[in-house]
C-alpha cells in the first residue's frame, strides 16, 4: 500500500447534505463546467465526475451507492478510499474497475477486477479500509462529528496508476438527525443515553462494550436512529468508575437498569440487553439475577464469567480460570488466546458457569464462528442446553462462518489483531475480511428484528440466510 502514501483528506463539510467536492474546469468553448475534482485536462467533451447517493451523507451503517461518469469506454481506472481515525491514523484501500460501454461506473453492477477487494462489492471500499498502522482498530469515540472519507478516481490500474480523474468527500456519521445525546450521572451510574427523535416511548436498550473498558457509544447512538432508547454504560477505566476490572458488582447494573425504566420515554414493562465479549457475559449477568430484563443478545459473549469475579447480595461468582500454556503463537508472532479459557463444565471451574437458567427473558447469540477471543460458539451452545435443560424456550442461535471476534455495526473494517486489554499482547481476533463484512450486515438486521419483536411487540421475524 505505499503507493497510498501522502494523501490527505480533502476537508470538511458542514450541514446535513454535505456535497462532492467540485473545481471549475474550463470547457474549450470558454464557458466553464463543474465537475467532481477533475484534475487534469481530457480530451472528452464529458467531465469526469464521482456521485454517491442518496446523498454524500450517511449514517454509518447505510449503504451508499458510488457512480462515476464520464469515462472513456473500458476505460480502467482505480477507486481509492482514505480515512482518517480521531488519533489521525490513516486507514486505505483500493478496487480496479473498468467503465462499461457508455463510460460509466456503478459499484453496485460493476465487479473490481483486484485491489483491497473483488468482485461486486458496493461498499467495498468502506469495509475493507485497512489501517497504515499495524495493529490498529478503527474505533469511533466522539459520536457528535462524522468520519470524512476521500474518494478518488485515478486513471488506469496498478502499478502507476495516472493522473486523478475526480474526487468526492463522503462524511459517514453516528447520529440521526434528531437523535439527542445525553451525559448521564445518576447515582452510581455513569453513562449516555441516547432517545430517538419525538416523545416515544421507545424500547430500551443497555449496551455493554468489552474488556477493554472506558465508555463506548457508536453502537447505541445507531440504534438511537433506528428508534431504540438506548443507554451506553460505562463499568470500569471511566470517570470515577474503577480503573481496574478486579471486582464487579452487580448493584451498579440493577442502578442503570432501574433507571432505563422508569425513565418516561422507555417503553416497559422490560428492557433489552446488548454486549459484546465481556459485555456479553455481563448482560447474561444481568439477565439471571436482575428483574426487568425482557430480551438478551450477547455478540461473542462467554456463559462463565471471565475476567473478574462478579458479586451480587451475597453471591459472588469467581471468574473462569485460564491456561497460559495453552497459548500458541502464530507464524506472524501474533498471540493467539483461542484455548486459554478453561472449560466452566469442569471443577473447578463449573463455579464460573452463570446461572442462565434463572433468567425469564428470551435470548439471542450471535456468534462468529472463526473467534480466536475464545470458543464463542461452545460457550452459546452450552448456554443454550443450560437453558433447555430447565424447561425453557430454546434460544436463538446464529452463528456466521469466516467470521471473527469483532462483530460491528455495518461497514466497519474487519479488526484481524490489535492489543489485548487484559493479555496485554497483541492478540489475533479471526475472520475473513469479506465473510465477516457480510455477517455483520445480517447480524445488525437480526439484533434489531429481535429487540422490535420482544420489546416493541412487533411479530416479523426474518430468518438468518447465512
Amino acid at each position: 500500500m505505499s503507493s497510498l502514501l501522502g494523501w490527505r483528506l480533502a476537508g470538511r463539510f458542514n450541514g446535513l447534505c454535505s456535497r462532492s467536492v467540485a473545481s471549475k474546469v474550463p470547457s474549450p468553448g470558454g464557458r466553464s463546467r463543474w465537475c467532481a475534482s477533475a484534475g487534469h485536462p481530457r480530451a472528452s467533451s464529458m467531465a469526469v465526475s464521482l456521485s454517491l447517493q442518496p446523498s454524500s451523507r450517511c449514517l454509518w451503517d447505510e449503504p451508499v451507492r458510488v457512480s462515476v461518469r464520464g469515462l472513456r469506454p473500458g476505460q480502467a481506472v482505480t477507486l481509492r478510499a482514505s480515512l482518517r481515525d480521531e488519533s489521525g491514523e490513516p486507514f486505505r484501500c483500493q478496487g480496479l474497475y473498468r467503465a462499461d460501454e457508455g463510460g460509466r461506473l456503478e459499484l453496485d453492477r460493476s465487479p473490481a477486477l483486484g485491489g483491497s477487494f473483488s468482485g461486486l462489492e458496493p461498499m467495498g471500499l468502506i469495509w475493507a479500509l485497512e489501517p497504515a498502522r499495524p495493529l490498529w482498530r478503527l474505533i469511533k469515540r466522539d459520536v457528535r462529528t462524522p468520519f470524512a472519507v476521500e474518494l478518488q478516481v485515478l486513471d488506469g490500474h496498478d502499478p502507476s496508476p495516472g493522473p486523478l480523474l475526480a474526487t468526492a468527500v463522503h462524511e459517514r456519521a453516528f447520529m440521526a438527525p434528531g437523535v439527542r445525546r445525553i451525559p448521564l450521572r445518576e447515582g452510581k451510574v455513569r453513562a449516555t443515553l441516547f432517545l430517538p427523535p419525538g416523545p416515544g416511548p421507545f424500547p430500551g436498550i443497555i449496551d455493554l462494550s468489552g474488556a477493554g473498558g472506558g465508555l463506548s457509544e457508536y453502537r447505541a447512538s445507531l440504534l438511537a436512529g433506528h428508534n431504540f432508547a438506548t443507554l451506553a454504560l460505562a463499568y470500569y477505566k471511566y470517570d470515577d468508575l474503577p480503573k481496574e476490572m478486579k471486582d464487579l458488582h452487580l448493584e451498579y447494573f440493577e442502578e442503570a437498569v432501574e433507571y432505563l425504566r422508569k425513565h418516561p420515554q422507555v417503553k416497559g414493562p422490560g428492557i433489552g440487553l446488548l454486549g459484546r465479549s465481556k459485555g456479553g457475559d455481563l448482560c447474561l449477568s444481568m439477565a439471571s439475577f436482575l428483574k426487568g430484563i425482557t430480551a438478551t443478545v450477547t455478540i461473542n459473549g462467554s456463559v462463565a464469567n471471565v475476567g473478574a469475579a462478579l458479586h451480587y447480595k451475597g453471591t459472588t461468582i469467581p471468574p473462569v480460570g485460564i491456561n497460559p500454556k495453552r497459548v500458541k503463537i502464530t507464524q506472524s508472532g501474533l498471540v493467539d488466546i483461542v484455548d486459554v479459557l478453561n472449560s466452566p463444565l469442569e471443577e473447578p471451574d463449573t463455579q464460573s458457569f452463570i446461572p442462565v437458567e434463572k433468567a425469564e427473558c428470551r435470548f439471542l447469540f450471535i456468534v462468529g464462528q472463526d473467534d480466536h477471543n475464545w470458543k464463542s460458539e461452545f460457550l452459546a451452545t452450552e448456554a443454550a442446553k443450560r437453558i433447555q435443560a430447565h424447561g425453557k424456550e430454546k434460544p436463538q442461535i446464529i452463528c456466521y462462518p469466516g467470521t471473527g471476534h469483532y462483530i460491528e455495526p455495518p461497514y466497519f473494517p474487519m479488526c484481524p489483531a490489535s492489543m489485548h486489554a487484559l493479555v496485554g499482547k497483541p492478540v489475533i481476533w479471526g475472520g475473513e475480511p469479506k465473510a465477516h463484512s457480510v455477517a455483520q450486515v445480517d447480524a445488525w438486521q437480526q439484533i434489531q428484528r429481535f429487540f422490535r419483536r420482544h420489546l416493541d411487540g412487533d411479530p416479523e421475524v426474518t430468518p438468518t440466510k447465512l
